[in-house]
């Protein structure tokens, strides 16, 4: 239908009534597909329907009334009751913008945000020079003339802005957001040419004038497709997590962006008229602390990042106790202490007794359950410095500062007697010797565990 509708348009005789019924017609039927897709899917959030519904309808309706009033009164003037139904499309979808990216973005995405902020800037600086300032002391359209003239550009930056914003949230998992971003590119595209047509004073003929428009009649029909495709049902879903490095394409943008101020700069002094010289300086002023405020975040994640890193190179994934590397590191430093200080020093090996058999009859995922509640229950039987690490698979391993052979035995004891699921462990405890190794300290404890195996499990061996 929309492909039919936009076709038709071309063989419409330029600047008749005809054609003036055909786009807000078009404008209208697409707004009515907004409406009747919304009560078909029931999204999570009709609301951000409705309002793009009513300033497509509003916009559209714009062209009738600048026709009416055209074909009333021999000079309308400016502003008109047309700019009022124009300018509608903006506080509507901005309103509904803002809806969606509050449900897609639940937690505050900073650098998302000043990723936004800067391409938004950098455009808007171009847009204040060459638009909105040349709007706003044009001395022939009176004070409201001013608001509404650059109330156009605020508008479209507005929208950028959101544009912006939706791109950065990974759009391309969700067609429904896709045809939504869709169709603000259209509407800027279509602002943007006709703004380049008004800056060079260009007439355009009737076809480059249908083409002109059509590009908006695309973006209704857009926005359209965007209620009516199945994935509206998911569109306020929060966004999937954004890589913590900005791809290639979006550091080329920030980049471009970033060179927006200077590169006016140079050009206004290069053909000797530097004009803006206080716009200019504010945005580099703005640009060079969203840059700084992009690189402090890219620092902090990256400082957080390695973090976890090193977290996790001594933390075992499962049970979030020291694993085997973190336990290597620490061993010695308790040997040394321990003769220093003169103190005893008691490690124990624990062994989950047919653990193999556990997970063959109930599956690795009861396994893996066994050995976290297992971690969990024997950790609250230790002392506040004793130190429990998973050794490997189904083995653990207990460090007892300050424990002889006998309470040592009696802590394993404990432990074992809270393994969860019914199950049991052997152990095996050796406590250090004079000038005995880390190595010597750790064989004589497994040689322990094996014994406890021997005799016939769920005991606990002393070496």
């Amino acid at each position: 239908m929309a492909a039919i509708c936009l076709a038709g348009f071309f063989a419409v005789p330029d600047g008749s009534l005809l054609q003036v019924v055909w786009q807000v017609g078009c404008g209208w039927l697409a707004a009515a597909a907004i409406v009747v897709a919304v009560r078909r899917h029931r999204p999570a959030v009709p609301v951000l329907w409705w309002l793009i519904a009513a300033g497509v309808a509003g916009n559209a309706a714009g062209i009738g009334v600048e026709t009416i009033l055209t074909r009333v009164q021999v000079d309308g003037g400016f502003p008109s009751w047309a700019d009022a139904a124009y300018l509608s499309l903006y506080p509507f979808t901005a309103a509904g913008l803002t809806v969606l990216i509050r449900h897609r973005s639940p937690s505050r995405n900073w650098s998302t945000a000043v990723d936004a902020t800067t391409l938004t800037t950098g455009v808007g600086l171009l847009a204040w020079i060459f638009m909105i300032q040349p709007a706003a002391t044009d001395p022939s359209i009176g004070l409201l003339g001013h608001i509404v003239s650059v109330a156009y550009p605020i508008g479209d930056i507005l929208l950028l802005a959101m544009t912006v914003r939706l791109l950065l949230d990974g759009t391309a998992r969700n067609t429904a957001v896709r045809w939504l971003t869709a169709a603000l590119l259209l509407f800027l595209g279509g602002d943007s040419a006709w703004a380049v047509v008004n800056q060079l004073g260009w007439e355009p003929g009737p076809l480059a004038h249908k083409a002109l428009a059509c590009v908006f009649l695309a973006g209704y029909f857009a926005f359209a497709a965007a209620a009516r495709h199945p994935d509206v049902r998911a569109v306020t879903r929060p966004a999937p997590p954004r890589p913590i490095r900005p791809s290639r394409g979006l550091l080329a943008l920030l980049t471009a962006a970033s060179l927006i101020a200077p590169v006016l700069l140079l050009a206004e002094t290069a053909v000797g008229r530097v004009e803006d010289t206080l716009a200019i300086g504010i945005g580099c002023v703005a640009l060079f602390l969203l840059v700084v405020a992009r690189m402090s975040q890219l620092l902090t994640q990256l400082d957080l990042q390695s973090q976890k890193v090193r977290e996790l190179a001594v933390t075992d994934e499962l049970t979030g106790l020291p694993n085997r590397r973190a336990w290597n590191a620490e061993l010695p430093r308790a040997l040394e202490r321990s003769r220093r200080e003169g103190r005893p020093l008691t490690i124990a090996l624990v062994d989950l007794d047919h653990f193999k058999r556990f997970n063959d009859s109930y599956g690795h995922p009861a396994g893996d359950r066994l050995l976290k509640e297992a971690a969990a229950m024997w950790q609250a039987h230790l002392r506040t410095v004793d130190t429990l690490a998973r050794y490997g698979g189904e083995e653990f391993i207990v460090m007892l500062p300050d424990a002889t052979r006998e309470a040592a035995h009696e802590i394993i004891d404990r432990m074992r007697a809270a393994t969860p699921l019914g199950q049991t462990f052997s152990a095996g405890v050796a406590t250090l010797a004079p000038g005995e190794h880390s190595d010597e300290l750790l064989a004589r404890a497994d040689a322990a565990l094996y014994d406890a195996k021997r005799a016939g499990r769920d005991r606990v061996a002393v070496a």
